[in-house]
This record gives C-alpha cells, sequence and structure tokens, in this order.
C-alpha cells in the first residue's frame, strides 16, 4: 500500500512542474489536481474522472498509471458502480411532492378524458353530417424520437514516452532497504530507505541504478512485467526499458 496524493506531489516537484503547466499538458483543471493530490476524491464528479485523471496524471509524471488506479479501487471502490463511502439516495418522497404528483396525474386523465370526448363528438358529426368517411388515409400516429443518452467525455490518456524504464519496486516476502538513483551510482538519489512488506514505489528514467539488501523479499515491475531478483546476498542492478542487468564495480 502507497499513498496515492503523496506519491503524486513528490513526482511533481522532484520534476519542479506546477500545476498550470500541468494542467496545460494533461487538460486536466488544476482543482481536480491539487484534489488528487489531496486524496480529496469527492470533489471530482465521478469514479470514472478519479480512475481516468488518477492514470493520466501518474503517465505524465512518468509513473505507472495502472498501479495508481489499482490502489484507488482496492482502497476507495466495493464494486465497479457503486463507491464505498457514498451513501445511497433514500428513494422515499415527501408527503407534499407525492400529493402534486397525484393532482399531475389527475390533470393528465381529465385531459385524456376530454380529448377522447372531442373525438368522439367530430367522428359523429363526419358519420351523420353527409361526408361519411369510412376511413382517413395515410394518417399515422405522430411518435417522439428518443432523447439521445448523454455520455461524459473520457479523458484522452497520456501518450507513453518511449525509450523509458517504467519500475516498481514492491516488498512481498519482509522489508528490505533500497536505494535508487538515476543512472549510476553517482546520478541523483530517487530514493533510500527501508521497504516494509506490502510498500511499493515507483519509478521511471531512461536508466535506473539499484541496490537491494535482501532480493528474496522484493519483486520488480519493468514496463508492465514482473521480474524476480533471485539471489540472497546485497544485489546492485542496472535498469533500462529493456533488460535488468547486474551492475559492475563502480558503475
Amino acid at each position: 500500500m502507497f499513498e496515492l496524493g503523496n506519491s503524486l506531489r513528490e513526482a511533481r516537484l522532484r520534476q519542479h512542474l506546477d500545476f498550470p503547466e500541468v494542467e496545460q499538458a494533461t487538460k486536466i483543471r488544476a482543482k481536480y489536481l491539487r484534489a488528487l493530490e489531496a486524496e480529496q476524491f469527492d470533489q471530482l464528479p465521478s469514479q470514472t474522472y478519479v480512475k481516468g485523471f488518477l492514470r493520466s496524471y501518474a503517465e505524465y509524471l512518468g509513473l505507472e498509471g495502472q498501479l495508481f488506479v489499482d490502489e484507488y479501487n482496492s482502497r476507495f471502490v466495493a464494486n465497479d458502480d457503486e463507491p464505498l463511502l457514498r451513501p445511497r439516495r433514500s428513494s422515499a418522497r415527501p408527503p407534499r411532492q407525492r400529493e402534486h404528483r397525484r393532482a399531475e396525474r389527475n390533470v393528465v386523465v381529465l385531459t385524456l378524458v376530454a380529448i377522447g370526448v372531442i373525438a368522439a363528438l367530430i367522428i359523429a358529426a363526419w358519420k351523420f353530417g353527409g361526408s361519411n368517411p369510412s376511413s382517413i388515409p395515410n394518417l399515422k400516429k405522430a411518435t417522439k424520437p428518443p432523447a439521445a443518452k448523454k455520455t461524459s467525455p473520457k479523458p484522452a490518456p497520456a501518450k507513453p514516452k518511449t525509450g523509458i524504464a517504467r519500475l516498481v519496486v514492491k516488498a512481498v516476502r519482509g522489508p528490505s532497504y533500497l536505494a535508487v538513483r538515476v543512472g549510476s551510482v553517482t546520478g541523483r538519489v530517487l530514493y533510500q530507505g527501508t521497504l516494509e512488506k506490502g510498500d511499493a514505489v515507483p519509478f521511471e528514467a531512461p536508466k535506473l541504478w539499484l541496490q537491494i539488501t535482501y532480493p528474496t523479499n522484493v519483486v520488480l515491475r519493468l514496463n508492465g512485467n514482473y521480474r524476480s531478483v533471485g539471489g540472497t546476498k546485497p544485489r546492485v542492478l542496472l535498469v533500462t526499458s529493456k533488460s535488468i542487468t547486474a551492475a559492475g564495480p563502480g558503475t
């Protein structure tokens, strides 16, 4: 489990991005971006928007969008149709509204009866007034076309960057110390700390340098594919968009 909002905020700050710049690039309004980072998901119109915006915002920041959607589903969604924390609206109508509905129905019934009486009088006049029409040809009952259903527009997903290693490191069997840098042992530090069992952190760069003290406790997911580190001794690895290899001395 990881914090959705903090992960988005830290990724944005690492890249020195502000909300107006992200809003222009992702077409997501700044107030919704702030709501995602604060995990105030009730500020968004619906779950569809929450999931779409989470995926687009995360992938724009170079993170694994599906991982954020899965985490949101596991924590905030009871099923595909209904939120966990949103109460159902009562279908019961107040007495005054029921009386108003009953009066409307009575008016409609009386109107229909009046129309029927007038139609009967017109037919009788035609029948006994000399014209005596047997039928009215080409007369069809007018039908009202069904109203078109309104559909909410889906946010366009951000285009994935090529040549980028999208890596998720997750502790599955126990804790492990993890250090992640950009490119090599001297690169910019992205993460240093101990992953507890169940923790997962995402990274994205053309090349990543990893140090893992307990490789048997973690799994790696590179561009959607799971990889096992293997071994019982601390490992130093280099990760690109296509491979995970052992790092040589000084790399």
